[in-house]
């Protein structure tokens, strides 16, 4: 429900009895309803803070005017039920405006009776508190009112950096995002725009500061009525326009005072903060909110785009978060760039750090950033690895080459290379065995770090003439590496751990050979 053109004062309408029928049955005019006036709330604008950003809320005492429980208008509830409880005034906000709405709760005079309030509606002025009856309830009941006023605070430094958040696009956008919705809670806020790219991070940022910057300057939060044909003509005014507004309607300004927007509404001053329609509750000072920060930007729709928020301690907390990840880069980026980096675990830190920095709540602009950098270095680390192991490769096939010719008509060769082997380059120097020894058996094991690698070649007529199996004799051994290994009689192949075991390994291997050779 946005603004209502109803004045506070008026007694229900034949349209207001209309439209509160729809919602509470025929039976209302016969329970009183009808001569119930709609709810006085300007006391939700009644509070002060001092410079330290510490709020006074001035509470009311409000008369029970209406019940509504279990489908009907009652006199009278008790512990348990569930009602919709009408006064004739209040100081909760009830949801409205795409900001949520107060819980607290409404203590009847001189009792331990009340209500706990967990949401609030308004229907034709009415505005309704819901909520859980503690004791008992009547109709005319004097009542106090009190609301969780921590929440609330959370919930207008949210409202308030809405609105800023909301200039901020405009300059980093070209004017071109264009508020599409928007949801305050006490956690998050929540901002819908049109704009058919995502943000850059360097817009995002952009956005961070324009509104830290307001943070810093402290402003005032002016909020004043004006007569609606002058408010809408005001320079760099941001309103929903197909909304329909109340005349007069409520001005929100940071920074300049609504007296001076309206009388010269062209003049530019409006164009360099933040003005907007708004029926919320905000801060007193744009720096009582101390943090703001943007936490995610993604699509929701063709052409419309979702922005996520936060302010306050969370704000501060998801700052610190971000700059602990930024170091977590900077040190991995260091130690890449001194060249002293084992591949295996410097990867697997930068996979952790890229998981975890999607996954974090920080900065919009600064997860981004981190992101691209690291996506960065990784394929440059992966790049690296790839040419490194080209080059292994042929070294590794070059030395195979090499012990065929040094043992030249041998029936078995085990060995270890000399080089930092990999796998392909074994496979690649046992290609050339089988062209240029085609009757020689080989087992040949490469150390890359703490890897162990090793492949198996058993000519034909070895393994059906001496039962010499490529599978068997890798199972010699492979258990000391804790290897995986695939393969069949004729060629298999493993890989492991464990540098430390090579020459046992190796010893096994040449056993079970010798012993399949006798």
């Amino acid at each position: 429900v946005r603004f209502r053109s109803i004045p506070l004062s008026s007694s229900i309408s034949t349209k207001n009895t209309e439209y509160i029928f729809r919602w509470v049955g025929p039976e209302g005019a016969d329970s009183g309803i009808a001569n119930v006036n709609i709810t006085t709330n300007g006391a939700k604008y009644s509070y002060t803070a001092d410079e330290a950003g510490t709020y006074n809320f001035d509470l009311v005492e409000a008369t029970v005017k209406a019940i509504r429980c279990g489908g009907k208008f009652v006199q009278n509830v008790e512990s348990g039920d569930r009602v919709g409880v009408i006064l004739d005034k209040t100081c909760m906000y009830a949801e409205q405006g795409g900001q949520i709405y107060d819980t607290g709760y409404i203590t009847v005079n001189n009792s331990d009776s009340g209500i706990l309030i967990n949401n609030i509606q308004v229907k034709a002025g009415y505005i309704i508190h819901k909520g859980i009856v503690e004791g008992s309830l009547s109709v005319g009941d004097i009542v106090k009112i009190s609301f969780d006023e921590d929440r609330r605070r959370k919930i207008m430094n949210n409202h308030t950096a809405t609105h800023l958040l909301n200039y901020a696009l405009r300059k980093h956008c070209s004017g071109q995002a264009d508020q599409k919705g928007s949801l305050v809670t006490d956690d998050k806020l929540r901002f819908d725009f049109s704009y058919k790219t995502p943000l850059t991070d360097s817009q995002l940022e952009g956005v961070d500061q324009v509104v830290s910057e307001f943070i810093s300057q402290n402003g005032i939060v002016y909020a004043k009525e004006a007569p609606l044909g002058i408010a809408r003509e005001i320079q760099g005014l941001r309103a929903m326009f197909d909304e329909t507004y109340p005349d007069p309607v409520r001005v929100v300004s940071v920074g300049i005072d609504v007296d001076t927007l309206t009388a010269d509404p062209s003049a530019p001053a409006g164009s360099v903060t933040s003005v907007e329609f708004c029926g919320g509750t905000h801060l007193k000072r744009a720096g009582h909110m101390n943090t703001f920060t943007v936490v995610s930007e993604k699509p929701i729709a063709k052409g419309i785009r979702r922005i996520l928020a936060v302010t306050g301690a969370e704000a501060a907390a998801a700052v610190a978060r971000g700059e602990a990840m930024q170091a977590e880069s900077d040190a991995i980026t260091a130690q890449i760039e001194g060249g002293k980096y084992e591949y295996k675990k410097i990867i697997g830190e930068v996979n952790t750090l890229i998981q975890n920095n999607d996954k974090s709540v920080i900065p919009a602009w600064r997860r981004d950033r981190i992101r691209d950098h690291m996506s960065a270095i990784k394929a440059k680390l992966d790049k690296a690895k790839n040419e490194s192991e080209k080059g292994l490769a042929t070294e590794n096939a070059a030395e195979i080459a090499s012990l065929i010719v040094k043992n030249k008509d041998a029936p078995v060769i085990v060995e270890v290379l000399k080089t930092k082997g990999t796998s392909k380059g074994i496979s690649e120097g046992l290609k050339t065995m089988r062209k240029k020894a085609p009757e020689t058996a080989a087992v040949i094991m490469a150390v890359n770090d703490d890897d162990v690698f090793f492949h198996c070649l058993v000519p034909k007529k070895l393994s059906s003439g001496v039962g010499l199996r490529a599978d068997e004799w890798l199972a010699t051994f492979s258990g000391m590496l804790g290897a995986k290994c695939g393969g069949k009689d004729l060629y298999a192949q493993g890989s492991g751990k464990g540098a430390a075991q090579v020459e046992k390994a190796l010893n096994l291997a040449k056993q079970y050979a010798d012993s399949k050779m006798k």
